[in-house]
């Protein structure tokens, strides 16, 4: 086990480079979306795919890049990581199209997979026991405020300089990440030199995370019965079945199923998947709803968002305070509670008037799940035995980014679904031509990113109707998908009564 070093405290701020470039990346994106959509002509899937395509490959490769990080050394993953991230960010700057910027997102979020744990382990190699805890404080504050100015650098890259700066931004930030690394990280030597991966099992979870996730994008397009959903979804939940049965037999599991013999380590699984469902699909939509309806800028955009983000960003630090007091279970049921009241105060937004109540409802939401993300991340990773401490911290993550490619996904289909419905119906109703189901379908992606489709010539009077019928379609739509992110939430609520302080194993448990 590598001793601490003399200068941990650097090696912390070397460190932030990188992972803050990670977490920036993670939300400047979701101002960006509408700007990617008008420049390339991207489908409402395809935007999504923007998203969740970096989630996936970021959630598929954390726990394989933690064995990797303990096999080659925690100061070399974290290089590759940081380089690869770079080029990749330049790429998607400069792709043509949405099949290249998908296909490099994907690879921009192996590459953020490699830096997380190595990052996590130096850390731990840094830090003597007595300071780790005040280490990961202070991490997880730069990483929330970075988070918190997503919005808002992106903002204004994307009203400036073009929806590509969101993402060439990271090359001069990266290129001091790798200078500063390479000049005062001291080398480590790799921990787990012996250990094996389990191939089969990353084989097999990642195809059942893409198959299921895929089925949930084409879904809206092509219908939940037809063989281009029904295909995907159905692999993907038998590769996942046999992923489980794989675990209980592999010699050296990926994901060991006896974690889930701890109560609090199976209820904080299901609360972090229900928060980040919440969380990433709620700014997808948001995004449109203040940009498509009311005509925002993408800087006013980040602005609007300011109460979530800056919430999201330090209200982890001060909710450690309620777990010392109060314990797990009243703290993350309070948080999901107040989740779910501001869900079901934004399902009353409407096409006039403002945005009305929505700072309250994002400052309700931002607290929320605020106090949540850490509890959840305190039941799965404080109730693992610390020889499983690597393992739950790659899960805990994985469950992170899976759970916000699956809310893009499920409410991006709520609201599609809810749009091809409704739209002719609202469209003759504003006194429109009756469109025909080919109409429809072609126009369901634009109205469900909070646009309309106004053809050529069309009178003054006429285009102001059809614009205001397909706002009020879209925010509809939006409406219903926030109020099953509601729902989620009131569940998640339910079920996190059961969760306790818990025993630990009696072996020394690192919370992070």
């Amino acid at each position: 086990m590598p001793t601490p070093h003399e200068k941990p405290w650097r090696s912390l701020v070397v460190i932030a480079f990188g992972i803050m470039m990670v977490a920036l990346d993670g939300t400047i994106v979701a101002v960006a979306n509408p700007a990617i959509g008008a420049s390339l002509g991207a489908t409402l899937a395809e935007l999504q795919w923007v998203t969740h395509g970096y989630l996936l490959g970021l959630a598929v490769c954390l726990i394989t890049a933690g064995k990797l990080a303990d096999r080659l050394g925690h100061r070399k993953l974290y290089l590759v990581g940081v380089a690869g991230f770079t080029l990749s960010s330049v790429a998607i700057g400069l792709s043509s199209g949405t099949g290249m910027l998908i296909g490099f997102r994907v690879v921009q979020g192996v590459f953020g997979a490699a830096l997380m744990p190595a990052s996590l382990g130096m850390l731990r190699a840094a830090f003597p026991g007595h300071l780790l805890n005040r280490a990961l404080g202070v991490f997880s504050g730069l990483i929330g405020t970075s988070a918190a100015a997503g919005p808002i650098v992106g903002g204004l890259l994307v009203s400036t300089l073009g929806w590509q700066a969101a993402f060439f931004v990271n090359l001069p930030v990266g290129v001091v990440a790798v200078a500063l690394a390479v000049r005062f990280l001291p080398a480590n030597r790799p921990t787990d030199q012996s250990s094996s991966f389990d191939l089969l099992g990353v084989a097999l979870l990642t195809i059942s995370t893409f198959g299921v996730v895929l089925a949930l994008v084409l879904a809206p397009e092509h219908g939940w019965t037809s063989s281009a959903t029904l295909v995907p979804g159905l692999v993907g939940l038998a590769f996942g079945v046999a992923f489980v049965l794989w675990q209980l037999r592999a010699p050296e599991p990926l994901m060991p199923m006896s974690l889930f013999r701890s109560v609090p380590v199976s209820v904080g699984t299901v609360v972090m998947l229900v928060m980040a469902l919440a969380m990433f699909g709620s700014m997808f939509f948001l995004t449109f709803y203040v940009q498509g309806v009311h005509g925002l800028s993408a800087l006013e955009t980040g602005l609007q968002l300011l109460p979530l983000t800056a919430l999201l960003a330090v209200g982890p630090p001060l909710a450690s305070r309620l777990f010392d007091r109060f314990g797990l279970r009243w703290p993350i049921l309070g948080g999901l509670v107040s989740s779910a009241i501001a869900m079901f105060g934004m399902s009353t937004l409407g096409v006039d008037g403002g945005t009305g109540l929505l700072p309250l409802w994002l400052t309700l939401l931002g607290a929320g799940l605020g106090v949540v993300m850490v509890g959840a991340t305190d039941a799965v990773i404080g109730n693992a035995p610390v020889s499983l401490a690597g393992v739950a911290s790659g899960m805990q993550q994985t469950l992170l980014q899976l759970g916000g490619s699956l809310g893009t996904a499920i409410l991006g289909a709520v609201v599609s679904g809810q749009v091809g419905g409704n739209l002719a119906a609202q469209l003759t109703a504003a006194g429109a031509p009756a469109p025909t189901a080919t109409q429809v379908a072609e126009w369901q992606t634009v109205v469900a990113q909070g646009g309309a489709v106004i053809p050529e010539g069309t009178a003054p009077a006429l285009a102001e109707a059809i614009k205001h019928a397909s706002n009020v379609t879209f925010v509809d739509g939006m409406s219903l998908a926030f109020t099953v992110a509601g729902v989620a939430l009131t569940l998640g609520a339910a079920i996190s009564a059961l969760l306790k302080r818990g025993e630990h194993t009696g072996e020394a448990v690192v919370h992070v």
